[in-house]
């Protein structure tokens, strides 16, 4: 019999390590993908977290984010780099 998505339990974002930072032509960097949790290099604001949570792409590099206790931004994919689970 198939499970049905309500019969699933909740999906939850993982942490992805991504090499943003090596030279271009050495760095094989992984699709991002949304749901997941990315560190901040440098916050947004003096209150916000230094994580935040990937919703959608904007362009080929930049993502719409939500940040807690600052709310939604567009960052660019030097701004941040992913966690290894």
């Amino acid at each position: 019999m198939k499970q049905s998505l309500l019969d699933q339990s909740p999906s939850y974002g993982h942490w992805y390590s991504v090499p943003l930072h090596l030279p271009s032509n050495l760095a094989v960097q992984p699709r991002l993908i949304p749901n997941t949790w990315v560190r901040l290099l440098t916050l947004l604001n003096p209150f916000c977290h230094d994580e935040a949570l990937l919703l959608c792409q904007h362009s080929e590099s930049e993502w719409v984010v939500w940040i807690p206790d600052h709310g939604e931004a567009i960052l660019s994919v030097e701004q941040f780099c992913s966690e290894a689970v």
